[in-house]
């Protein structure tokens, strides 16, 4: 009898591993209570949920640090690139080592492309030698511009010229703040002009990028613990007229640049948009605009504020800060 008692704890063990590290945190909390097999294995999931934001899928474990409550993690699915697909489901804190890649992300990245072979075919390239590379740091915005190599590019992923498409590309860690809630801090010194990582989330049309925010908003005020992290770039030509909006959305689904706070005096970090060669969509890249030290809090410009009333309060604790977010609204 004992035999079998032990054997089917075991066997229900196993289900568990496979079957929990699917589940949000509060079905997972439900699940935590209904027996004890299911309580080790749930204790499990959260200390590995804690230890890496990132579920295996950066070069660093991403770790989350809270020193002020018991809240052990922040719940989203992760994705390192910008998806046009929001994924239904993503484990995360099993057991098993889980592969270094994106699936989804690579499939939506090619579909966003304007042909299969458009781009370089120089190999690894010497960036400034390759025809596909172009930056300018002063394009007449606050948003520097970069060019890379693309899919239908010739080279391969030890291009020099893809600095930006490796993920995050130094060692980070997710805070929380009394007052700001979650941030990003940098987990080791990063030196100036280094790339740290991109915003990654879902490409949303401007229509459905303001019906979200409207709903957004909503639930900001109403529930004090959420935070959206809708973002608007927009691409302007060199007379200073827009010419694209680009909407990225990782409020649900994205990496951990989605816990980078604002800060009114224009941050630490500099915001370049970096389009692949033969990509319809640029991307949304963080450069460090000064050296960082270990556990500094990697900051940027939400963008202007104007006074309003109804906008949301900024903690940045800069001198110039106007105690307002930027919204899309303002």
């Amino acid at each position: 009898m004992e035999r079998k008692r032990i054997r089917e704890a075991a066997e229900l063990r196993q289900w568990a591993e496979l079957v929990l590290p699917w589940l949000p945190p509060a079905d997972l909390a439900a699940a935590a209570i209904a027996c004890k097999p299911f309580s080790l294995v749930a204790a499990s999931i959260t200390a590995r949920r804690s230890a890496d934001a990132a579920r295996g899928l950066e070069r660093y474990p991403i770790p989350f640090s809270n020193p002020l409550d018991s809240q052990p993690y922040s719940y989203f699915l992760y994705s390192r690139s910008p998806i046009l697909r929001f994924p239904s489901s993503q484990p995360w804190g099993g057991d098993a080592v889980e592969p270094l890649s994106d699936p989804s992300s690579i499939s939506d990245l090619a579909s966003v492309t304007i042909g299969s072979r458009s781009g370089c075919d120089c190999g690894d390239c010497d960036p400034e030698r390759c025809p596909c590379w172009f930056a300018d740091s002063d394009s007449g915005g606050e948003i520097g511009l970069l060019r890379e190599c693309g899919f239908g590019c010739g080279c391969g992923s030890g291009c020099e010229n893809r600095a930006t498409q490796k993920g995050v590309s130094v060692r980070v860690k997710v805070v929380k703040d009394p007052r700001k809630g979650w941030g990003l801090h940098a987990d080791q010194f990063v030196k100036k002009a280094e790339f740290i990582c991109e915003y990654a989330g879902e490409y949303l049309t401007t229509e459905e990028a303001r019906k979200r925010q409207r709903s957004y908003d909503e639930l900001a005020r109403s529930k004090m613990k959420f935070f959206p992290a809708l973002v608007v770039v927009r691409e302007h030509l060199p007379s200073g007229k827009a010419c694209l909006r680009v909407n990225i959305d990782a409020t649900k689904v994205g990496n951990v640049a989605r816990f980078i706070n604002h800060s009114c005096d224009g941050g630490n970090l500099i915001p370049v948009l970096v389009r692949n060669s033969g990509s319809m969509l640029p991307r949304l890249c963080f450069f460090a605009a000064i050296d960082l030290l270990q556990g500094q809090e990697l900051t940027f410009s939400y963008g202007d504020v104007r006074v309003n009333i109804d906008g949301f309060p900024c903690f940045c604790g800069t001198d110039v800060c106007s105690g307002v977010l930027p919204s899309e609204e303002t």
